[in-house]
């Protein structure tokens, strides 16, 4: 049995700048973290002679199958052809987090299938060519409206800096803090979810038809990307790293009317006026999770304020896509 473990990521800053029609003109950045929940892929051979069917899927429903056509869930089937993997298989899913939820959970799953079955077929796959097959498949196979970044921070793991540049390559800066910084960045992190489940690509896609008008905000993200950085390496206190994330959400706010909605809003400002000094609803919007810096002796009174909404542990900083049972 093959099993992969492939984590998720929080987005800090720079979210927007990932994607090409923004990168291939102006250059491109995040900074963002692997998080310590996960996705995992459970492959095994499937001695299809003695059963009618020659592949089994196993997710939220069950698919048994004789032929990858048939196979109803579109990123299992074209992960599985593009890899020539076309029968004599299993594959069970399973994961910390719900999908649809701003956490980068449709690359994790891309980039957790792919390693799964290259290490199946007995193959090696580097970080840097893993992340750049799951953006192929993702940009010009499923034809998805999506950036770069999930796809990269699944491979690597970590906390870094992403640049994206104009010739369409990726170059991974990994972020050397010393582990009381990550502890301190760590304890002033809460994670809430709204509630709400949600699709990404519409989202994106009304950015996109806004791309032109979004220029300005787009450009203002990709500032705060080295602005952040320095606050974290240097002797400044992450308090304004909070401050900043608030920055950054009002920017994101202007990208397109879908980003956030009423209920994300209040939700935003009970956080705000509870001791929260920055936030970010994570993903392309809609709904998903709201991560909040808040400083340890104010995180009572923020949980209370959002005490009807779930709240997920986590540490920043995991590692990336991995094959942890062979």
């Amino acid at each position: 049995m093959i099993i992969a473990q492939t984590p998720f990521r929080v987005s800090f800053f720079g979210g927007g700048t990932d994607f090409s029609q923004f990168f291939n003109r102006h250059g491109g950045a995040v900074l963002a973290t692997a998080i310590d929940k996960y996705i995992y892929h459970s492959i095994t051979p499937l001695p299809s002679p003695l059963f009618d069917y020659s592949i089994r899927l196993a997710y939220r429903k069950v698919e048994c199958v004789s032929s990858i056509d048939d196979v109803e869930h579109r990123p299992f089937r074209e992960v599985l052809r593009y890899l020539n993997v076309t029968r004599d298989v299993e594959i069970s899913l399973a994961a910390d987090l719900p999908h649809s939820s701003g956490l980068g959970s449709s690359s994790s799953f891309t980039v957790g299938l792919i390693n799964a079955l290259t290490a199946f077929q007995g193959r090696f796959i580097a970080q840097s060519d893993l992340a750049a097959c799951a953006i192929h498949i993702e940009h010009n196979v499923l034809g998805d409206t999506v950036g770069c970044q999930d796809q990269v921070l699944a491979a690597y793991g970590g906390l870094n800096i992403i640049r994206f540049t104009r010739d369409d390559t990726f170059v991974v800066h990994r972020i050397s803090l010393p582990r009381s910084r990550i502890e301190e960045l760590d304890e002033c992190l809460l994670l809430f979810f709204t509630g709400i489940t949600r699709t990404a690509n519409h989202i994106e896609q009304s950015k996109l038809e806004s791309f032109d008008e979004n220029q300005d905000s787009l450009k203002q993200i990709l500032d705060l990307v080295d602005e952040a950085h320095g606050i974290l390496t240097g002797n400044r206190s992450l308090s304004e790293f909070g401050a900043l994330l608030h920055k950054t959400w009002q920017l994101k706010r202007r990208l397109a009317t879908t980003v956030s909605s009423p209920a994300i809003d209040a939700m935003y400002e009970s956080a705000r006026a509870a001791g929260a000094l920055g936030g970010k609803l994570l993903g392309a919007g809609g709904g998903g999770f709201l991560l909040f810096f808040v400083p340890p002796e104010r995180q009572a009174s923020v949980r209370n304020a959002l005490a009807g909404h779930f709240e997920v542990a986590f540490s920043i900083n995991a590692t990336g896509s991995r094959i942890i049972h062979s």
